[in-house]
């Protein structure tokens, strides 16, 4: 009797020790959001979101695009980045009506919700992350990792 309530609890106590080690894992951040149902209002303060607008997914400047985001997404998480993509301009989603881009555009919003940069062609990380980091919420970021 003894035998089978130890291997009982032991089975009790390893699968909710299991639970707990997956709750205990830190969640991957997600870099690339679908952008057509997003809503800026729900990034501001956490998220500086980068926003690729293209009529179509088979653009081919959407996918340079793409390409280069996804190869550096270190870089980007660091400073804190989400990149919302809309390919699909009819119907206007919330994001189009509120930018409004002309076929391919690549926008860059501010943890504040501000517009910070629009442009008509891709973008490397490199140009992008050294935008972001002249800006000044970037700045003291880097000074608060930095203990000072």
């Amino acid at each position: 009797m003894k035998p089978i309530l130890a291997l009982v609890l032991s089975s009790f106590l390893s699968f909710g020790l299991g639970s707990s080690a997956c709750a205990a894992e830190p969640e991957t951040p997600t870099l690339v959001q679908p952008g057509e149902t997003a809503d800026l209002a729900s990034f501001l303060w956490h998220k500086r979101p980068i926003v690729v607008f293209a009529d179509s997914p088979e653009d081919p400047r959407f996918k340079e695009q793409m390409n280069r985001l996804t190869r550096e997404a270190d870089v980007l998480l660091d400073r804190d980045v989400v990149v919302l993509t809309d390919t699909t301009p009819n119907p206007a989603s919330a994001l189009r009506k509120q930018l409004r881009p002309r076929g391919f555009m690549l926008v860059l919003v501010g943890k504040d919700g501000g517009v910070k940069l629009r442009k008509p062609h891709p973008w490397t990380v490199r140009e992008l992350s050294r935008s972001i980091d002249k800006f000044q919420d970037r700045l003291q970021e880097v000074e608060d990792r930095r203990g000072n």
